[in-house]
């Protein structure tokens, strides 16, 4: 057993509701500081056994089912914010923290972490950095890497790094947080973060505009392109450009947010600029978000497309009519991809030809299509990756073993 070599840290036997991907472990680790973190991970080197982190499980299904899965270690007992140095806008919390937690810790002081990620309910600190998922207000404030100044790592041999902030061992030539942030739990686990904080906005405005496009390769996606260039551009500094296209058909939302001092005078402003590039589009400015502002589907296939925010049109193109509803960002290049329809009655190898044909497609526009989660084993989720051989010799650096994560991440790393 492996709690024997595990005094004072929580081991149990796993069960079919740890699985991950499919592939349920044999034990699952909780441990409650660094300190145990480090402690499993030498006991796993040590015995050969497999590792997969996990935090709130939000996201186990993204990526591939690991190529062997011994121990999940679960992350739910580093919950503690150690820091909160407000009148630095700084705060230090451990990767079991939730957003949503953490979120209301700081609003009493007036401040959050400006990442607004559209999968909330249950997601920590840890698995936000770990999947590198980003909110609409991407475009103002950045992504996890970049409100990220200091993190704490333990390496698959149990070695305790730090980069940024307080830094105690660094791993020479490395910068921790960017390496960390979107492996998938491929080169060890994230313990504990360092963010930059910003002040809560003193008001926001959204404003609504709809875009009838006639057909795709028409002028609708032009005007939609003459907005989002518009946008990034406007002295009015619109938090966040998002785009929501139903089904890839009909009517194509965009809902702009305006945020901070004077923003209902500024979103005005804004609306009827807006309204000169495509008249009569622009349906109101409104207090509250619409309904579908932020809103993510993770129930099926879902998948996301990075592309030069110039290739917009072209992306729109390819998207019609694919059988995908399309949701995000205009502005930053970064688009939510979700196969619509009920997933039970999809035919596997129609819906595995539709992802090759589209990613086919978004290539030659020089963006990228990846797939997270997908219930259908033929359906090919990374794509070509330009730099897979670099990521490789980083694997091998920190993992020459195969420990954390075997097999979830692109190429099989």
């Amino acid at each position: 057993m492996l709690s024997e070599d595990l005094a004072g840290v929580t081991v149990r036997e796993a069960g079919p509701a740890d699985a991950v991907g499919g592939v349920t472990p044999r034990w699952v680790a909780l441990p409650e500081s660094v300190e145990e973190i480090s402690a499993v991970l030498r006991a796993c080197s040590a015995r050969d056994l497999a590792v997969v982190p996990a935090g709130g499980g939000t996201k186990l299904h993204w990526g591939a089912p690991p190529e062997r899965l011994d121990v999940l270690l679960d992350l739910c007992c580093m919950n503690e914010i150690v820091e909160h140095a407000a009148g630095d806008l700084v705060v230090r919390a451990q990767a079991g923290v939730t957003m949503d937690r953490l979120a209301a810790e700081l609003a009493g002081s007036g401040q959050e972490l400006a990442l607004d990620v559209p999968f909330t309910e249950g997601t920590t600190i840890g698995g936000t950095l770990a999947a590198a998922v980003a909110g609409p207000r991407a475009f103002r404030y950045g992504t996890a890497r970049d409100l990220l100044i200091g993190i704490t790592v333990v390496l698959p041999d149990g070695t305790v790094a730090r980069s940024g902030g307080k830094v105690v061992k660094n791993v020479a030539g490395y910068d921790l947080g960017k390496l960390f942030t979107g492996s998938f739990g491929t080169l060890g686990v994230i313990a504990d973060a360092t963010f930059r904080l910003h002040p809560l906005p003193a008001d926001r405005r959204w404003i609504v505009a709809v875009v009838e496009p006639p057909p795709v390769s028409e002028r609708g996606p032009c005007q939609l392109r003459e907005l989002a260039a518009m946008l990034a551009a406007a002295q009015e500094e619109p938090s966040a450009v998002e785009l929501d296209w139903p089904h890839g058909q009909g009517p194509v939302w965009m809902t702009v947010l305006v945020e901070g001092a004077a923003a209902a005078g500024r979103a005005r402003a804004l609306a009827e600029r807006m309204d000169q590039v495509v008249s009569g589009a622009v349906t109101g400015v409104r207090e509250e978000p619409p309904p579908q502002w932020g809103l993510i589907v993770d129930d099926g296939l879902l998948a996301e497309v990075r592309y030069p925010p110039a290739a917009l049109t072209g992306v729109l193109d390819a998207v019609h009519y694919s059988g995908f509803s399309l949701r995000g960002s205009a502005v930053t290049g970064r688009l939510w991809l979700e196969l619509w329809g009920e997933q039970d009655e999809q035919d596997e190898e129609k819906v595995s030809g539709a992802v090759a044909a589209l990613r086919e497609r978004l290539e030659g526009l020089g963006a990228r299509l990846v797939v997270h989660a997908t219930p259908y084993e033929s359906v090919e989720r990374w794509g070509r990756v330009g730099a897979l051989p670099l990521m490789r010799r980083v694997k091998e650096r920190f993992d020459p073993g195969r420990l954390m994560s075997p097999g979830r991440f692109a190429g099989g790393i």
